[in-house]
């Protein structure tokens, strides 16, 4: 098991993406702290991962309250891996986009992501080793009308992925942009939406939560040792077009 005796953790990871990707982990060896707002949702992953004789725990925390990732990144103590996950995408029109959604879209997005990246980067920098994998969107490089403020904090993460790949010494950086997926919450709120994007690709279809946790895992492991600051577009060739 190459992840063995590592510690991951996944934030917003008791469904879709993040789910596949602590599942994923936990099966290469690394133990996994599974983290969202759900308990109830936490604790089932983890009895997943437990199921397939791997190690985790949860750790409840909501990405909107700073109070709560300070405290997230105390209870997961020294980790190995971070993948940075979780995230919200309300789409408005620009003229229509209210305040407090364009708000929480920062707040969730990325200074969730900021502050609990400063919290725990420093201990891996300390020991000269660590990944960090932060979950963009093809949506930051691809026009999608009703995304702006959804593609601006995926645009934010990706050139906070080239600055930390230079400032944390001896951890790897790296990101992972999925195009249209096919998660509950996707199908649930527009799945007419998303088997547009999917048919519009290269490949003709969309993508599947564990083909980008697998992606997430490449960028975590020793597999890829020398890639560092990269993108890695998971989306089926839809930002070529």
């Amino acid at each position: 098991m190459e992840l063995k005796g590592q510690v991951a953790l996944v934030t917003g990871s008791t469904a879709g993406i993040g789910r596949e990707a602590a599942r994923v982990l936990a099966a290469a060896g690394a133990e996994v702290v599974v983290t969202g707002r759900s308990a109830e949702r936490a604790a089932e992953v983890v009895r997943e991962i437990e199921g397939d004789g791997g190690v985790a725990r949860f750790v409840v925390a909501d990405m909107a309250d700073l109070g709560d990732v300070r405290r997230l990144a105390e209870e997961a103590g020294e980790v190995d891996i971070l993948v940075n996950n979780a995230g919200i995408y309300p789409f408005a029109p620009t003229a229509e986009q209210s305040v407090e959604t364009f708000e929480l879209l920062f707040d969730v997005n990325v200074r969730a992501l900021f502050f609990l990246t400063a919290a725990l980067a420093p201990k891996m920098v300390a020991k000269g080793s660590g990944s960090i994998v932060n979950v963009s969107s093809t949506a930051a490089a691809v026009g999608f009308p009703g995304a702006a403020a959804y593609s601006a904090t995926k645009a934010a993460i990706e050139s906070l992925t080239r600055t930390w790949a230079m400032e944390f010494e001896g951890v790897r950086v790296n990101t992972v942009s999925p195009g249209a997926v096919a998660t509950d919450t996707v199908l649930a709120n527009n799945p007419d939406a998303a088997e547009q994007i999917g048919k519009s690709t290269p490949l003709g279809r969309v993508g599947q939560a564990r083909e980008i946790a697998e992606a997430v895992l490449f960028l975590a492991s020793p597999r890829s040792s020398y890639v560092n600051g990269a993108n890695l577009l998971v989306d089926g060739g839809r930002a070529i077009i």
